[in-house]
């Protein structure tokens, strides 16, 4: 699961655009209980979802013309400027080229060959998010693509990431984990294919404790359901959401550790 003791490649920021920030943030807060704080006057809107007084994500205003609700995960980069190089000599696309925000760090969007958007954080004096693995926070990152093996090299000349291959029904999961550290330990996301009609995405997972609940409060608060709440053998109970706003997250009660 996700820590946040940053290495190149770890997922250390995320956020959501919406076109409505306060009926999103209202939305996030009613759903997990969130609160939201402020990035300042001059962030443009910008702000902080909470819990315990922890940064745990973000929220901002859509990126432009054409934009969509969405989530964003954003990658660890010790330079975002020779991330974007990498994109491009690697079939990527750069979105939003290396920016300085402030004095917090520096960061770049991208899209991958594929076609899954993504971002890098460089940091600076935002590190970046304050808690994960907990209930209520990011605990997994999960690419759906329909070329997992482009993905794969795509990524793995990007982050030096590494994976191992898990049989599941139907298909084969990929895990993904960086390039640094004991492999079990420091994995964070996963690959699946992508289902028919859809495109390629990040998707993030929340940790919850009751992962049903979550999905009768989505419901009730205007949001959608992807897919309904399922059991995975010795992984958890896991569902497919999406907010009033069409931007999609997924949560997961977690198995209990084996012994």
């Amino acid at each position: 699961m996700l820590s946040t003791e940053f290495v190149t490649g770890s997922p250390n920021w995320l956020d959501v655009a919406a076109p409505d920030i306060d009926a999103s943030a209202a939305f996030y807060t009613a759903v997990f209980g969130w609160t939201v704080q402020s990035a300042g006057p001059d962030a443009g809107g910008y702000g902080f979802f909470q819990k315990d007084g922890r940064t745990l994500a973000a929220i901002g205003p859509l990126g432009g013309d054409g934009a969509e609700a969405a989530w964003s995960v954003y990658f660890n980069s010790p330079d975002a400027d020779s991330t974007a190089r990498s994109v491009t000599q690697h079939g990527g696309a750069v979105r939003v080229a290396p920016m300085d925000v402030m004095d917090a760090g520096r960061m770049a969007c991208f899209t991958d060959p594929q076609g899954a958007d993504f971002a890098v954080w460089q940091p600076a004096s935002v590190r970046g998010l304050e808690t994960a693995s907990e209930s209520g926070t990011l605990c997994w990152a999960e690419l759906h693509t329909g070329d997992g093996a482009g993905a794969l090299a795509f990524y793995r000349a990007l982050f030096g990431w590494r994976f191992q291959e898990l049989p599941a029904p139907g298909m084969t999961y990929t895990v993904l984990s960086t390039g640094e550290g004991d492999q079990q330990d420091a994995s964070f996301g996963g690959v699946a294919p992508v289902q028919d009609g859809e495109g390629a995405r990040w998707l993030p997972y929340f940790a919850v404790d009751d992962a049903d609940a979550v999905v009768a409060a989505v419901q009730g608060n205007g949001g959608s359901v992807v897919m309904p709440a399922t059991d995975a053998p010795d992984i958890g109970r896991m569902a497919q959401l999406a907010d009033p706003f069409g931007a999609r997250f997924a949560v997961i009660r977690p198995a209990p550790p084996q012994e």
